[in-house]
């Protein structure tokens, strides 16, 4: 003879179907479940990969990190979260009966709430929607929003709800937050010990915060293995060992890399749609090593000396690494003030754009050469920073040395004005006092600029003269940098083939790195500029409050770290671009005879023969590129000869007794025509070709 149920069980039956059907009614009444948007979480910020590099807390001050389960969170994890608080997850419709039925009876036994039966659906339904009593008016509510949840949202989003929105203490919400909090890592890979943990907080978060109540943090963890235990779950032995773990006794701070970028990208604004996301090119393994070789350099400089640096993509102009201070939260350092865009001294860093220009327009070349001696350019009398000289030496040797009197001659010739329009053109406008105009200070320091810019301008040299627009975020869809040129493919690769040259600082190899050291007047700023064939690097050492630091010179202050920046990137360095076609490389003795020693403009022997002038064609004029012409038709009046023709910066052969030749054009497009005489005098048109 079978016995009858008891009344107790009875009840609880009574009761789980009479709360199903009060809560069909309640959700007629409740209207639509408040779901909440994905924008309600904390805006981060994190790398071209994806990788967290700074979240910010909600206006609230809680830190609610976005949690996807699929790819956020370890398997086992939520495999022990199911386990422990909803193992019929995936098969309930919102509401377990079953689990109902027991919490029913429990309370019908004990006269007290002893279990909820809350499914996890019916727990992110407390969650969007927060009561503070328990009571069967609130479960009837729970119940009621939980059919409403399961019927608009999937299981997974459901489960990334309840992931994203479980109280951890404190102000954490999540396990994201809470597993950055508590172990300072992504959630991703999580030990035992640590999965049980974060299982047993949401349930009495403030009483079991690991960080005041580490006692009863260890019972809730071990109760929760002990219960796997028992189920199957878990084996005996894994759980020993995780019980073995440490409780984690202080929350730690949230990630913080690239904290200048961050702040940047948030002040730009938020994408428009979509979880409040900002997606960086900043490299976050690239960023860690800038970051702590920023740390260890400055500590070793001083108290009072900051330091940044700047690492960019050449083919895409994306930004790699930015670190605008040794520490964010220095307040001595001013570590909030993001050094590389702040507007200094360039010292010498600007003379390869000079010698650019001036290997583009064709009267000198690396191997010319040039005059290192005192010299006065009207009332301006530059000195070398030794006070030496060095007599006469080549092109090269004079930008490798950084020799100041060559540089300035130069920018003599090329035209202070040019340097900074062409500079402009590339994107880049320097900074001059009010009611400046460009001056052949420039060359030595007496503008402004920021290291982005500098930066920016160096990657024009690794591109063989095409300057790209730089890139701090991405997810702007796949496109080409937006590119100016600088200065034409041959003078680029002449500067980029001078600079790799240049003597290293004791810490390198040569002959790796193209780089460029400045020091700025009154030992203010210090720089060392590289780049090789795949990533440019800048580097700045100072103070912000531009006090002067006796002895800070670029190269021994900037260029040793530029060197480690590149050794930190994890990958050897890429060679550089081949010349371009065309490229003319030559000994001194075997260049044409003007190409073989600069002379400044004042200094030129001049013959009793008026300058060379260009009859035919004219500036400007558009010739028909015939298939069988021979060539453009050049002629010339006046100049001393040899005279030597330059197309596109490149020599094309000497005039005949004429003063005549015939040049073959490039191809379609705009051709510079230069002819020089012995004098070095010479004459430029620019036609088109079509």
């Amino acid at each position: 003879m079978t016995r009858s149920p008891p009344r107790v069980v009875l009840a609880a039956a009574a009761f789980a179907a009479g709360a199903a059907a009060l809560a069909g009614v309640a959700m007629a009444r409740l209207g639509p479940a408040p779901l909440p948007s994905e924008r309600e979480v904390s805006a981060t910020v994190v790398d071209r990969n994806g990788r967290l590099l700074r979240p910010y807390a909600m206006a609230d001050g809680r830190w609610r990190l976005p949690v996807t389960a699929a790819t956020d969170v370890d398997p086992r994890y939520v495999e022990l979260l199911l386990a422990y608080e909803d193992r019929r997850f995936h098969a309930h419709p919102g509401v377990d009966m079953l689990a109902l039925a027991r919490a029913a009876a429990q309370f019908a036994g004990h006269g007290r709430i002893v279990s909820g039966g809350s499914t996890l659906t019916m727990q992110a339904a407390r969650l969007i929607e927060p009561r503070g009593e328990r009571s069967v008016v609130a479960k009837l509510r729970q119940i009621a929003r939980a059919f409403q949840i399961e019927h608009a949202l999937s299981k997974p989003a459901i489960l990334d709800l309840y992931l994203t929105r479980a109280p951890f203490g404190g102000n954490l919400e999540g396990v994201r937050a809470a597993s950055l909090a508590y172990f300072g890592k992504e959630p991703k890979r999580l030990s035992l010990g640590e999965s049980a943990l974060l299982v047993a907080l949401p349930q009495s978060p403030e009483t079991r915060r690991p960080d005041r109540f580490p006692d009863a943090a260890r019972r809730a963890r071990d109760r929760v293995l002990d219960r796997m235990v028992l189920a199957g779950g878990v084996s005996a032995g894994d759980a020993e060992r995780a019980r073995a773990e440490p409780i984690p006794l202080l929350r730690r701070p949230m990630p913080m890399l690239a904290p200048h970028a961050a702040d940047q990208a948030i002040a730009q604004g938020l994408p428009g749609a979509g979880t409040p996301r900002v997606r960086l090119g900043i490299d976050a393994a690239l960023q860690k090593a800038l970051e702590k070789l920023a740390r260890d350099r400055a500590d070793a400089l001083g108290p009072d000396i900051s330091l940044a640096i700047l690492a960019i993509d050449h083919d895409s102009g994306e930004v790699l690494g930015r670190v605008g201070s040794p520490d964010y939260f220095d307040n001595r350092r001013a570590g909030q003030v993001d050094m590389t865009r702040a507007v200094r001294s360039p010292g010498s860093t600007l003379k390869p754009f000079i010698y650019g220009l001036a290997f583009e327009d064709g009267f000198v070349h690396p191997e010319s050469l040039i005059d290192d001696r005192p010299q006065r350019f009207g009332a301006y009398a530059p000195e070398n920073f030794d006070l030496s000289y060095q007599g006469t030496v080549t092109v090269r040797r004079a930008l490798q040395l950084s020799l100041n009197v060559p540089a300035v001659a130069l920018l003599d010739r090329v035209g202070a004005h040019r340097l900074s329009a062409r500079l402009a053109q590339a994107g880049v406008r320097l900074a001059l006092p009010k009611n400046e105009v460009p001056g052949l200070a420039m060359g030595l320091g007496g503008v402004g600029i920021t290291l982005t810019d500098l930066v920016r301008l160096y990657g024009a040299l690794a591109r063989l003269g095409d300057a790209a627009a730089l890139r701090d975020r991405l997810g702007e869809g796949d496109r080409e940098p937006d590119t100016r040129r600088l200065i034409d493919r041959v003078a680029a690769w002449q500067v980029g083939n001078v600079l790799i040259g240049t003597p290293p600082p004791d810490n390198a190899m040569p002959n790796r790195i193209a780089f460029k050291t400045g020091t700025s007047y009154g030992y203010r700023d210090a720089w060392a500029i590289g780049f090789d064939g795949r990533m440019t690097v800048g580097v700045w050492v100072g103070r912000p409050d531009g006090a002067p630091v006796p002895g800070l010179i670029g190269r021994s202050a900037a260029a040793p770290v530029l060197f480690d920046a590149f050794a930190r990137s994890g990958k050897l360095p890429a060679p550089l671009a081949k010349p371009p076609r065309g490229t003319l490389i030559a000994a001194t003795a075997r260049l044409p005879l003007p190409l073989q020693r600069f002379r400044p403009a004042g200094e030129l022997m001049r013959a009793t023969a008026p300058a060379p002038h260009i009859l035919f064609p004219l500036s400007g004029a558009r010739i028909e590129a015939l298939h069988d012409a021979a060539g453009v038709a050049l002629k010339v009046a006046g100049g001393v000869a040899p005279m030597t023709v330059l197309v596109n910066g490149v020599p094309a052969g000497s005039l005949d007794e004429r003063r005549q030749r015939l040049v073959m054009p490039p191809g379609p497009g705009f051709m510079r025509l230069t002819v020089m005489d012995a004098n070095g005098d010479a004459d430029t048109v620019v036609v088109r070709i079509q």
